[in-house]
């Protein structure tokens, strides 16, 4: 490989750290209405009149829209492949309001003082009603969340409006209650995770015109652009072909932005007004109003022997979804579908069941490790109290139940494990951590605790059987070669290591490969940048269409020359016959093929997947706790991952810090809060705390790859797999220091410190 596994720096690293225009806003028309919407005080409620007269004399307000202004038929939000598994359940404005801040009316006007203005003057008379605000009660509730005989379920996943169920599906091999019968050791325990929000960088938004044949075009920080234009062609009631999406830059995302949050209004509005527009959210609206990750409580049932031998899982997650359907069924199920397999060693038996409630509180939705990162929060904490029970080293108790190489995962749709070095993984990070002198934990003689703490993480590579890639390559007449895609980097750096790819299959430098970014009407179709997917799935596109290039140049290169194809070979910058010597450029050939010539030197392939190989990762944590005050101290974290091949060690790199960093923040910090009337108590960055670089030690990361023989260089995914593996580590650590369980985050000092107390 000459190009893959380099540290190649950024395409866009530049432009970037200069502060060249290539956001969102930074592109927006200079001459936008300012779009932004009333949001209700009441967290379930019937609006029965929204008198506009005073705020439409506002001078400068171009137009006010109430639920009686909007198309009447119902869409779906979350950025999925149709037919979405999430339920078609919005409308753009409704009448009946779900939560706290559920939009009412959108306002636009030419500036932002006179839309503030115009807002304040909306007089709004709502009919009150009783909310559903605690997900156990929910299901079943006499209080209907989604009354609506116009809500629909595209998919059967079980949901079920009138119950305020959005889905329940079960799944189960093996006999899951006679193995139980059977184990000598049955535990039992739930765990809960709360909401979290994405706090990306770059809040939601998007800017909207009409082009010149009256289509509207959408410039938006999105994960999603082609799902994003059916989404708005749905909630505008148009055709498709109407609308155009652009991703410019994206100021971070991390599942946030595979939900269409702010699209639909500013595109309303340019559609009734012609005119264009831009909305952009302020922080309190991307934290009241976003799409953050699922609240859920998961029970883990293990069954073992005394040998250390875990026969038998039994998971159960009841997520809450809030007051709309967003990723609700498909997050639930990856709660168990990635946590499971990772203990296939003896496994006899499983069974994973779920409930995704409505409630009246913000809709949840895609956040890194979606699903995954609650399961595995769950069940790695319920297998380090089994060894604590045993009294067994939990790296050893892991090795004897662990996944391995070339077993098959029952309990990941009797998918092989290929590529598999998760146990190499967990042995190196407990060796970087010191496990053998550190653990359990060490008395530092001035209360204080040092103490470390272990997990392991699975994930996938993308969404098998559903996700598509694509990737249009063509070599222009300089030679050089031209990249369209329509996956999203949103920081990941995936436009830099597709072009490694590409680069490594024409045997030039990445520096030679210039990337089109994501746009409906010049990319070829993607599912978007979520699942994992884009370097796995994508990338094989970008080998595909890169190979029969090659192919192509060759062929023309051969007609120029005069000799059989066969006989020819790209080398970089020119097309060599083998058997003479003589030679092309590249250059020549981009020249000749615009020239009497009738194949074209442009190809676009497409690439699926009937399988997800899951990247594996360990994660070692050392700590100091204050028995004191119960505060925790991230002294180090030791990381290890097998993503298959590593395409770009450096970019890698900083995906696992980020991810770290960011599952160091939902452990001991981020949580949602209510108050009993459903309004958010942590609605900016003084009350909602993530932490910063500052707030812990070292994050050290290495690679153990392996091979993934479905995956283009024997790649597999990194993105989200690194967010998992703190949560589960540092309660682990924290136990081992204190001798108390949390099992319910985030663990803070005041939570510590009580159970301290409690235990005396």
């Amino acid at each position: 490989m000459r190009e893959v596994g380099k540290r190649v720096r950024k395409k866009d690293a530049m432009a970037l750290v200069t502060g060249q225009p290539v956001y969102t806003d930074d592109l927006a028309p200079k001459e936008c209405l300012i779009v932004k919407v009333l949001r209700s005080p009441h967290a379930n409620a019937i609006v029965e009149e929204v008198n506009k007269t005073v705020a439409l004399k506002v001078p400068g307000v171009e137009a006010i829209y109430t639920w009686e202004d909007v198309p009447k038929e119902r869409f779906a939000q979350a950025g999925q492949t149709y037919p979405e598994w999430s339920p078609y359940d919005r409308l753009i404005l409704d009448r009946h309001v779900r939560f706290v801040g559920d939009p009412v009316a959108i306002v636009a006007g030419e500036d932002e003082a006179c839309v503030d203005r115009a807002l304040k003057m909306l007089k709004v008379k709502y009919k009150v009603l009783p909310a559903v605000l605690d997900y156990h009660t929910a299901k079943d509730n006499e209080t209907l969340v989604h009354p609506e005989d116009s809500w629909k379920s595209l998919y059967p996943v079980g949901a079920d409006n009138k119950r305020n169920l959005c889905a329940h599906m079960e799944e189960e091999k093996g006999d899951v209650e006679g193995t139980f019968k059977d184990c000598d050791i049955v535990l039992e325990h739930t765990y809960h995770v709360p909401a979290v929000n994405q706090t990306m960088m770059e809040t939601f938004r998007t800017a909207c015109y009409l082009d010149t044949y009256g289509r509207l075009v959408v410039l938006s920080s999105t994960q999603i652009v082609f799902h994003l234009r059916r989404i708005l062609g749905n909630a505008l009631g148009i055709p498709k072909s109407k609308i155009r999406v652009i991703k410019p830059r994206i100021g971070g995302g991390f599942g946030a932005k595979q939900t269409s949050v702010s699209e639909v209004y500013p595109a309303f509005v340019t559609w009734m007004t012609k005119k264009p527009s831009k909305m952009i959210y302020t922080r309190v609206e991307s934290q009241i109003a976003g799409s953050p990750r699922h609240e859920m409580d998961v029970t883990v049932r293990l069954g073992a022997d005394n040998d250390g031998k875990i026969r038998v899982i039994d998971i159960y997650n009841l997520s809450n979804t809030g007051a709309y359907g967003d990723h609700g069924p498909t997050t639930a199920g990856l709660t168990g579908h990635k946590s499971i397999p990772m203990y296939t060693g003896n496994l006899e038996a499983f069974r994973h069941t779920f409930d995704v409630v409505y409630t009246n509180q913000l809709a949840a939705g895609a956040y890194r490790g979606y699903g995954a990162t609650q399961g595995i929060f769950a069940l790695e904490s319920m297998v380090n109290e089994l060894a604590g029970i045993l009294k067994r080293d939990p790296v050893e108790l892991r090795m004897q139940n662990i996944l391995k190489q070339g077993m098959k995962m029952p309990a990941y749709f009797d998918e092989t494990a290929e590529s598999c070095r998760l146990d190499e993984c967990l042995v190196r990070a407990a060796d970087m951590i010191g496990w053998k002198d550190k653990y359990p934990c060490r008395d530092m003689g001035n209360g204080k605790v040092r103490s470390v703490g272990i997990a392991m993480a699975m994930q996938g590579s993308c969404i098998s059987f559903v996700d598509v890639g694509s990737a249009t390559v063509m070599l222009n007449e300089d030679g050089s070669y031209k990249l369209s895609i329509a996956a999203a980097d949103m920081g990941t750096g995936c436009d830099t290591i597709l072009s490694q790819m590409a680069a490594d299959v024409l045997h030039v430098s990445t520096d030679e490969i210039f990337v089109s970014g994501a746009d409906t009407d010049n990319s070829p179709y993607d599912s978007g940048s979520y699942a994992s997917s884009t370097t796995y799935i994508t990338g094989q596109a970008v080998v595909k269409a890169c190979t029969e290039l090659e192919r192509r140049i060759c062929k023309l290169a051969a007609l120029m020359m005069e000799c059989d194809e066969e006989d020819v070979e790209l080398e970089g910058h020119q097309v060599r016959n083998i058997k003479t010597g003589r030679s092309v450029t590249t250059e020549e050939v981009g020249f000749k093929a615009q020239s009497f010539n009738d194949f074209a030197l442009q190809v676009t392939e497409s690439h699926t997947s009937p399988v997800s190989p899951p990247p594996y990762m360990a994660g070692a944590v050392e700590i100091e706790l204050d028995k004191a005050t119960g505060h925790v101290e991230v002294l180090d974290y030791a990381s290890v991952i097998d993503c298959g091949t590593v395409v770009n060690p450096n970019l890698a790199t900083v995906q696992a810090e980020g991810g770290l960093g960011q599952g160091i923040g939902m452990t001991l910090y981020e949580n949602i809060q209510y108050t009993e009337k459903g309004q958010m108590i942590n609605n900016s960055f003084m009350q909602y705390k993530i932490p910063t670089r500052r707030d812990y030690g070292p994050l050290r990361v290495e690679f153990r790859p392996s091979y993934e023989p479905t995956g283009p260089f024997g790649v597999k995914s990194i993105g989200e797999i690194v967010i998992n593996t703190p949560a589960p580590a540092i309660a682990h650590a924290i136990y081992n220091a204190t001798g108390c369980w949390h099992r319910d985050l985030p663990i803070t000092s005041e939570k510590i410190a009580m159970a301290l107390l409690d235990g005396e």
